[in-house]
């Protein structure tokens, strides 16, 4: 009787040691994956700091991109107060007019896109300057809600970390101009054969309405579109006042 029942009862103890087995090995690689994800998220925690002083010159993903594929890129590094003042007037007024007043997230506009969204309209766009930087910085280039998940909190991070003014000063560096063009000096050289100091106001309105599509849009060769655009940032660059105090 006794002899029968060994065999059945040993069957069952392997068995169950196989699943310990198995529920070890799958602990373990929760456990690495967890790690791994932290140590990705620590990332952008750390390079923020790091790009905190102004001899630093941080550099986008897509400029990575540009530098893995072999294709290169023109960036030309300019301090921000090298740059035209219309210029950032007009980035600012076009881009992100409450730049100055919110902490990296315009939770107005934010709330009229989920509004749009659950009514079934169509959505417009809410990305602050800080929410494009840190995309450029850290993140890929797609509309995917993931992506912007992970946005919010590093743009609240990084509002949080760095000034406005070098907030700015990294956007207008790593912003995408044209194929391979980066950063509004390289931009101004290559558009217009002027340096980014010298931007009249036209200029920079019509380099300011190429940023939605810079692959697209040419501000030396505008289309009709482009520069009716451009006439209504120029108009709204001019009379900028308050909204652009934190740069200044």
């Amino acid at each position: 009787m006794d002899e029968t029942v060994q065999p059945e009862t040993e069957g069952l103890e392997l068995a169950g040691k196989g699943t310990s087995r198995s529920r070890r090995g799958i602990g373990l690689w929760l456990r690495r994956i967890a790690k791994l994800a932290v140590i990705v998220a620590l990332i952008p925690v750390v390079l923020t700091i790091l790009y905190l002083p102004s001899f630093v010159r941080p550099v986008s993903t897509l400029m990575l991109a540009d530098l893995v594929t072999l294709q290169g890129y023109d960036r030309r590094w300019v301090p921000l107060e090298d740059v035209a003042p219309v210029l950032v007037n007009s980035v600012i007024m076009s881009e992100d007019g409450q730049f100055c007043r919110h902490l990296g997230i315009d939770f107005g506009e934010l709330r009229g896109v989920v509004n749009d969204a659950l009514a079934g309209e169509p959505t417009r766009g809410a990305s602050t300057i800080t929410m494009q930087t840190v995309k450029n910085l850290y993140l890929w280039n797609s509309r995917s809600f993931v992506r912007k998940v992970v946005e919010l909190p590093l743009a609240g991070y990084f509002d949080l970390v760095v000034p406005k003014r070098r907030i700015m000063e990294i956007y207008l560096n790593i912003a995408e101009w044209g194929p391979g063009i980066y950063g509004i000096e390289a931009a101004a050289q290559h558009h217009f054969g002027v340096s980014a100091k010298n931007l009249t106001a036209r200029q920079a309105a019509l380099l300011t309405a190429t940023l939605p599509n810079p692959v697209m849009r040419n501000p030396a060769k505008p289309s009709a579109g482009l520069r009716r655009v451009a006439n209504l940032i120029q108009r709204r660059a001019a009379r900028a006042g308050g909204y652009v105090d934190c740069v200044s």
